[in-house]
């Protein structure tokens, strides 16, 4: 097993990597008790060499691996990206790419709707993977001969299912729907820590604007601190405070304390008198600092069955075409489309997905298509 442990080894290693189309890549992390992801170990495999790299060891530089990941003419393959994304984008201050998410591309071969890894190597390889090591402190040194080829199977299987699902894609024309998914990926604004946009992660309560203006505020109070002491969010204030916050905005000491999501003994904190100023600030300033109101939709009336019939078609067609519905239309997409029709908003009126789904999807509500029972299955049937 290749464990490497310097900056020399790590060179050596990615100037090969460098000369194959693919690259397959994993990692290990905790995340536990620190606001940002610990990365404790990166796997790789290429078609002809595996590695495990310690970005622990002393004296180690990663700036090859960097390089490796920045390389767009090498495709980076990893299996549920978004957490590894958000890892690299730190370490290398960009997006890395292109990439190729096989979990996505489980979606476009009928393996449902987010196949987990072990899943995808039975359905592919027919091995069944040991998790045994799944649960493991990757902090520790030194790791056990089980810890690491547990790590390193993550990107070894990887590999060997790499070539087949992805032309298979290409047999049936569907890459293409893949690299659209995909390409969402590359947005680092999924993985910024921009405090002004942290109230963005909660659930708006309210409308007015001190409401909005103190939940921002005190949203963007919480991401500074948890950044500032690399600490979970939770560790700081729970979300329940956060609406606290909003609903009472204290302007004192005394009526922060009274707040029930408030932990008790927090307003004799260093920190208490900054969130109260924060929130005064931004109450004062409400018209300029609240985020917008959210719109309020009225729904059509008596919606709900348009939207089983509407799910039950879009399930009659990708069980058809062999892929996951969640890959052409989610729940919300379908409730647009049952109050909204052809004015919907939304991607399963456009390309490929419209060919598929959306299309019919208007037919149907344009009273074009029925559903009728034959035997005991359902199926659509196109009136004349």
């Amino acid at each position: 097993m290749n464990i490497i442990q310097d900056t020399d080894a790590l060179r050596a290693y990615c100037d090969a990597a460098r000369k194959h189309d693919f690259v397959c890549i994993d990692t290990e992390f905790m995340r536990e008790s620190t606001f940002f992801s610990i990365l404790c170990l990166v796997q790789v495999a290429t078609a002809e060499q595996d590695a495990i790299i310690d970005p622990l060891a002393d004296g180690i530089n990663l700036t090859p691996l960097k390089e490796l990941l920045m390389d767009k003419s090498i495709v980076k393959v990893l299996h549920a990206a978004r957490q590894d994304m958000e890892i690299f984008y730190r370490i290398c201050g960009a997006v890395p790419g292109p990439i190729f998410d096989t979990q996505i591309a489980g979606m476009a071969v009928g393996l449902g709707d987010s196949v987990g890894y072990g899943a995808l190597v039975k359905d592919r390889l027919n091995l069944n993977l040991d998790k045994g090591a799944r649960f493991t402190d990757w902090s520790r040194r030194p790791l056990s001969e089980k810890q690491l080829s547990y790590a390193l199977a993550d990107v070894t299987h990887l590999r060997d299912l790499y070539p087949g699902i992805l032309t298979e894609l290409e047999e049936k024309g569907r890459l293409n729907w893949v690299m659209e998914e995909m390409s969402q990926h590359m947005d680092e604004n999924l993985y910024t820590f921009e405090p002004e946009e942290a109230w963005q992660r909660l659930k708006l309560r309210g409308n007015k604007k001190p409401y909005l203006a103190a939940l921002k505020a005190a949203a963007a109070w919480r991401e500074r601190q948890a950044i500032k002491k690399d600490i979970p969010r939770r560790r700081v204030l729970k979300d329940d405070a956060m609406y606290d916050l909003a609903q009472q905005r204290p302007r004192t000491i005394e009526a922060l304390a009274k707040l029930r999501g408030i932990p008790r003994g927090f307003e004799k904190s260093s920190t208490a008198n900054s969130l109260v100023e924060s929130i005064g600030a931004a109450v004062d300033n409400a018209n300029d600092y609240a985020p917008p109101s959210p719109k309020v939709v009225h729904m059509p009336p008596s919606l709900g069955p348009r939207i089983e019939m509407l799910k039950t078609l879009l399930r009659l067609r990708t069980e058809v075409e062999g892929i996951a519905t969640r890959l052409v239309a989610n729940a919300r997409d379908i409730e647009q489309l049952a109050a909204f029709g052809e004015d919907a908003n939304i991607a399963a009126l456009t390309g490929w997905r419209r060919q598929i789904f959306g299309q019919d999807a208007l037919d149907m509500l344009a009273g074009k298509i029925a559903l009728r029972l034959e035997g005991e299955n359902v199926v659509a049937e196109r009136l004349d």
